[in-house]
């Protein structure tokens, strides 16, 4: 699952508070045959071997806030992750993508600004594009699909299919699958 020299980037960051229990419980999967929350390794490396040689998977999700009674979406998570040959060789934040220019010079607002729209999204796939590789998958949700979504277990505590349970969720439109994968899985 993990590139022997596995690099986290911008790790000192605040955006990183969200990103530190699912990267903990992803090394101690890839170090074990158990399973969490329906996840287990082989459903990983099986996902993580099906993608192009040199890509990226980019996840943003949202929570709605109150502010002055009015509700926004606000970013909560917001990670990239470079994959080489079926392996995750890199991980970072948002954050990293503004560090080595200008919002304007990536054209993307500023990073509290980021909202789940599709231009936002576009824009993020085209910075994630120049900066790390192509993206396989884009996954743009909201707090409580994204929760849902990565913590659920069936009653019977065995592995879920994941990617059709993630495919039902963008067919009910909670959430947005994009990049060059979307066409070759028959369900999105």
């Amino acid at each position: 699952m993990f590139a022997k020299e596995f690099i986290v980037l911008d790790a000192d960051s605040h955006w990183w508070t969200p990103m530190r229990p699912l990267l903990e419980a992803a090394l101690q999967l890839a170090q074990s045959d158990a399973s969490w929350y329906g996840w287990n390794k082989q459903q990983i490396h099986t996902f993580l071997h099906q993608l192009p040689p040199h890509c990226s998977l980019l996840i943003g999700v949202w929570n709605t806030q109150e502010e002055h009674d009015e509700a926004r979406d606000v970013l909560v998570l917001g990670c990239i992750c470079e994959v080489v040959t079926g392996e995750v060789r890199t991980i970072h934040t948002f954050e990293a993508l503004y560090a080595a220019h200008s919002s304007e010079a990536i054209d993307l607002p500023p990073l509290e600004q980021l909202e789940p729209g599709y231009e936002h999204g576009l824009a993020l796939m085209r910075a994630t594009r120049k900066q790390v590789a192509p993206v396989a998958w884009a996954l743009f949700t909201d707090k409580t699909t994204w929760d849902e979504w990565l913590c659920s277990v069936p009653d019977d505590g065995k592995i879920v299919d994941k990617g059709e349970q993630l495919a039902k969720l963008a067919r009910q439109g909670r959430c947005v699958l994009m990049g060059s994968q979307t066409s070759a899985y028959h369900h999105v």
